[in-house]
């Protein structure tokens, strides 16, 4: 089979696959409190890239674990991923009224509404996660913490909003990033990995590197998207960090910079799969797909 249509099957078949595991573990429409139920459906059914499952699913094949196993790490790591992107819509964070092509969940449910079912996104998470067939339940369910704690995802934006109208130096910029993108990035990565044979040391450290490159070449490329997309490209509203007065690694950078830089850390990336051999395909894949995504 031609190398892009198999990675297009594969990509396809583990959306379609995240997306039924997440319609199963979420509550059903109809359960009370019938709002939050539907909030919670809204936010995290039918849009998105699920790339962060995908990075689990692949970590995953890369230690031979069958893709059942990985299903609970994976929908556990867009749970939060969801959880995240409410929160950041609302009025006191990025105030911004479209996500995925339609209206955030504030807009649709109601502030109050939108931040509880944020809440229990990220409660769901861990359920799933301490659920289901991953071994080491408790020692994941601390590392997707860790991910979404003060010393990652809930961190970093708190860097990111104490950060506006200042000038950052790119070590500035990337310290900020690793933690408020790259670590649930990092995170998927390492829990799709665990549902399979153990790694080696040395595999763990290059499967971190290829996650960290991974991770940052993803928040290079969405502030190079901020500024060249549009809302109807993203999904959600462009330039909406310069005119907030965020710095970003365009503003840092400049454009073709950033540009350039976004195309190292892919290289960056896909060299650190050089222990794997041929089954960091799909790994490497994702790290194309994600420098060279336009929305």
């Amino acid at each position: 089979m031609n190398p892009d249509l198999a990675w297009a099957v594969w990509c396809g078949e583990r959306q379609r696959r995240i997306e039924d595991v997440l319609a199963r573990v979420l509550p059903a429409a109809d359960l009370a409190p019938i709002p939050l139920s539907q909030a919670m459906r809204y936010a995290v059914l039918e849009g998105g890239k699920r790339m962060r499952p995908l990075l689990a699913y692949a970590a995953g094949e890369l230690t031979d674990a069958p893709a059942d196993r990985v299903d609970s790490a994976a929908a556990a790591v867009e749970l939060v991923h969801a959880y995240s992107l409410i929160h950041d819509d609302l009025p006191c964070m990025d105030d911004d009224s479209l996500r995925r092509g339609k209206p955030a969940c504030h807009v649709a449910f109601g502030e109050a509404m939108a931040l509880l079912a944020g809440d229990a996104l990220q409660a769901l998470a861990f359920g799933v996660l301490a659920e289901g067939r991953l071994a080491g339940a408790a020692r994941a369910c601390a590392l997707l913490a860790d991910a979404a704690g003060v010393r990652g995802m809930a961190g970093g934006q708190a860097v990111d909003l104490s950060s506006v109208g200042s000038t950052l130096s790119q070590l500035e910029l990337e310290a900020m990033h690793r933690m408020k993108t790259g670590a649930l990035i990092r995170a998927s990565v390492r829990l799709g990995a665990a549902c399979g044979r153990q790694l080696t040391g040395a595999e763990a450290a290059a499967l971190d590197a290829y996650a960290g490159a991974a991770g940052l070449a993803f928040q290079v490329v969405d502030d190079v998207l901020d500024v060249e997309g549009s809302a109807a490209s993203l999904g959600k509203t462009a330039g909406k960090d310069v005119a907030q007065g965020k710095p970003t690694f365009v503003t840092g950078l400049g454009l073709p910079a950033a540009r350039k830089h976004a195309a190292a850390l892919r290289v960056e990336a896909r060299a650190a799969l050089a222990p794997f051999g041929g089954a960091g395909r799909r790994l490497a894949e994702l790290a194309d797909w994600i420098v060279l995504r336009t929305r």
